[in-house]
């Protein structure tokens, strides 16, 4: 018992030492901001285009707020599953649980806590169809993707399908149904997926290989499927990201754009496969994150 409160000392008296300010960022921290934010963007975009007409932007705020809910809430229910994961990787290592700025139980009840309230909101104030997707991202994201991440690479493939689920909840929530056109909008964010995350996977192979995690990148060090994915998934994406003018949904300038886009994607993608190098993952990265807002506010401003 005494090696034991010994052991946890450290981390009680960092978080006795935050302050009220610090907490509240440590609780922000556990939401992931930034690809919230993404998450938004993106179940904006599938409500802007579900529309009829003129947008009704305070039932979008409204739909909006339901899904950064959601969002928050399984990010920090995925951080509490993974804190002894992320304390082994360097990337993660500063995280709140890792770190002790945040104990686990607290975690746990805040995730917890936000993910009910975004479905009873969604309820409410939404409508049932978009709820209903949001317990579909929650099961398979916390119930199926993290579990498998340590069990097998195709993982990932298990995790693009609720990660492409928002533009469906923003779809549904601006019109109660999903129709063909939703779904181009989910096949669009699931391919656009694999290069974003094998991006990272092949920056961060050590701290995975550490972790036991077992992306694509760990199990086949040499990069060879790793780069061929990639360029399959992101040729893939181009045919796919041109069916929204093609369905009526976007015009002509957006189809010249997504072709544009598509092929600047592409030529990180040849570059990042070829090269196997972190310079060329990192730069992929970053041509996928500008990417995708890129395509949907353009789908959004042609329609």
């Amino acid at each position: 018992m005494e090696e034991f409160a010994i052991e946890l000392n450290p981390a009680v008296v960092q978080l006795e030492r935050l302050s009220a300010r610090d907490r509240v960022a440590a609780y922000l921290e556990l939401t992931k901001p930034r690809i919230t934010f993404l998450i938004v963007l993106t179940a904006a975009a599938g409500f802007a285009l579900a529309s009829p007409g003129r947008v009704d932007y305070r039932a979008m705020l409204t739909a909006m707020v339901g899904i950064a809910l959601l969002s928050s809430g399984i990010a920090t229910l995925n951080q509490y599953m993974e804190k002894d994961l992320d304390a082994l990787m360097r990337r993660t290592a500063n995280r709140p649980l890792p770190t002790g700025k945040l104990l686990p139980w607290e975690a746990l009840a805040f995730g917890v806590g936000l993910t009910v309230l975004a479905e009873i909101y969604l309820i409410v104030f939404v409508n049932p169809l978009s709820a209903v997707l949001g317990l579909t991202v929650i099961a398979g994201y916390l119930f199926a993707y993290t579990p498998l991440k340590t069990r097998t690479s195709l993982s990932t493939f298990v995790g693009a399908f609720p990660g492409a689920v928002p533009p469906l909840i923003g779809w549904a929530s601006a019109r109660g149904t999903i129709g063909v056109e939703a779904w181009v909008l989910f096949a669009i964010l699931f391919l656009w997926q694999f290069p974003h995350f094998l991006a990272i996977a092949w920056m961060y192979r050590e701290d995975y290989t550490r972790a036991g995690i077992l992306m694509l990148p760990v199990v086949e060090p040499d990069g060879r499927v790793t780069g061929q994915q990639i360029v399959l998934y992101t040729v893939m994406l181009l045919p796919v990201s041109l069916l929204p003018t093609l369905l009526g949904t976007s015009g002509k300038t957006y189809f010249v754009g997504a072709i544009i886009l598509g092929l600047v994607f592409l030529y990180f993608s040849l570059r990042a496969a070829f090269s196997k190098s972190r310079q060329a993952a990192r730069q992929l990265l970053l041509a996928s994150v500008i990417y995708l807002p890129l395509l949907f506010i353009l789908m959004v401003l042609d329609r």
